[in-house]
């Protein structure tokens, strides 16, 4: 988490479609929320052992009208095995509740949203402010204890 005051507001997302939603999710449609995205591949043995898990948990645990949790399935390899019919069938299995984006194709098979984050790869952590403005990018394993503490700091 930075600790200067002069945050930068988060890149906006660009899904090509969602699941567990009516309808398209914008970070303007969540402002007076913490964010708090998981940018996951099905494939991704951290994301399957440890992301999506913590999120589950951030989702289980914090009230949804304080912390809007969302997954974010960015791709930028394995295309073929990775569809969104395939992911529909992973959400179902994994019963994954909170919503989860298709970050739109890209150039040079990095997604469009994993470029603006310029996130290094997956699993990947991203928290928002309420404001809307991006206060941490977690890449890899963050403990519970670390985005728990991020996230009552930004309620609080």
């Amino acid at each position: 988490m930075r600790s200067d005051q002069n945050f930068q507001p988060a890149p906006q997302l660009n899904v090509s479609q969602w699941f567990n939603c009516k309808q398209s999710i914008t970070l303007e449609s969540l402002r007076g929320r913490v964010v708090v995205i998981e940018a996951f591949q099905m494939l991704c043995p951290g994301c399957v052992s440890h992301g999506l898990p913590q999120a589950k948990q951030v989702h289980a645990l914090f009230p949804e009208d304080k912390v809007a949790v969302l997954g974010l399935h960015t791709v930028f390899e394995h295309h073929a095995a990775m569809t969104p019919v395939s992911l529909e069938a992973f959400i179902h299995e994994y019963q994954l509740r909170f919503p989860v984006g298709v970050d739109e194709a890209g150039t040079r098979d990095v997604p469009k949203t994993m470029s603006a984050y310029q996130l290094r790869g997956t699993p990947s952590l991203i928290v928002i402010d309420q404001s809307g403005n991006l206060r941490a990018c977690h890449f890899g394993h963050t403990t519970d204890m670390q985005i728990g503490a991020e996230i009552a700091t930004l309620l609080y």
